[in-house]
């Protein structure tokens, strides 16, 4: 199944070929919420392991447009997680020591150590995204920095650490929708940005400039999975289940200890 979701850059593979609303055949939340609870026990299991042995580390990276849901995946598919091991970091416009590193810098400071999971709101690709739909960078720069990301991740990877990129697919008319709910919804107005109205002019700027940054990194051993996000519910599904999937591939297991030493200890200690 996971297949269908994953990019590796391959040539030919492009965003308009994955559908918003796909929900793989699967009827409505009900029909996977045993499944669901079962893979939610899983990664539990998967963090309790990874957190002991400390073999290696796993950074989950959400993108996808305004409305998306990247704070609500986080919260309704890694909430569970033990906070010892585990935090989200979001990454907003840059602060002004921020500007004065180079680009990855701030997120390098917070990728996770062995033993941790992280989950990136937004991420350093929001450097060759923003900034190139708004101009700030040319086509120069921004590929030098795509080539950047690249050894940036393969540097992560080869020190042990997982990357697991998820881009949070919606259409244009679901946008919309979630915008004006935030804005007549009293609870969630406080949601509600002036510049996701703004941003909406450059769709089509911001897909291409996705569509760009997939085919630059993505690969067999860092690939994107693009998850059809319009229904909230398969949209969490899915996360789970590459997450889990993730996880589950390091083979993680508890370590070994010697405990014969410790055993005479306790006989004679309780003498």
């Amino acid at each position: 199944m996971l297949d269908n979701y994953r990019l590796t850059g391959k040539k030919g593979e492009s965003l308009a070929d994955f559908d918003p609303e796909d929900t793989a055949g699967i009827g409505g939340k009900d029909e996977i919420e045993a499944e669901f609870d079962t893979l939610k026990d899983k990664l539990k299991e998967h963090q309790e392991k990874l957190f002991a042995s400390k073999s290696n580390g796993v950074l989950i990276v959400f993108q996808g447009m305004d409305c998306s849901g990247k704070d609500g995946v986080i919260k309704k598919v890694l909430a569970g997680l033990n906070p010892q091991g585990f935090r989200a970091e979001s990454f907003k416009k840059p602060t002004a020591d921020e500007s004065a590193h180079d680009f990855l810098w701030r997120a390098h400071k917070v990728a996770p150590a062995k033993g941790a999971i992280a989950a990136f709101n937004r991420s350093y690709y929001e450097d060759v995204l923003v900034t190139r739909v708004h101009g700030l960078v040319d086509d120069e720069e921004a590929e030098r920095r795509l080539k950047h990301i690249r050894h940036f991740e393969r540097m992560l990877t080869d020190g042990g650490i997982a990357i697991v990129k998820i881009f949070l697919h919606i259409s244009p008319d679901f946008q919309l929708r979630k915008i004006r709910e935030r804005m007549e919804n009293p609870e969630k107005l406080w949601k509600f940005d002036p510049s996701d109205l703004a941003e909406r002019r450059y769709w089509d700027a911001y897909a291409n400039a996705y569509g760009q940054a997939f085919r630059a990194t993505a690969s067999k051993r860092n690939p994107w999975y693009v998850v059809p996000a319009n229904n909230r519910w398969f949209r969490d599904y899915l996360v789970l289940r590459i997450v889990e999937s993730a996880l589950d591939s390091l083979d993680l297991a508890y370590p070994q200890v010697d405990m014969a030493p410790f055993r005479d200890l306790a006989g004679e200690a309780e003498a």
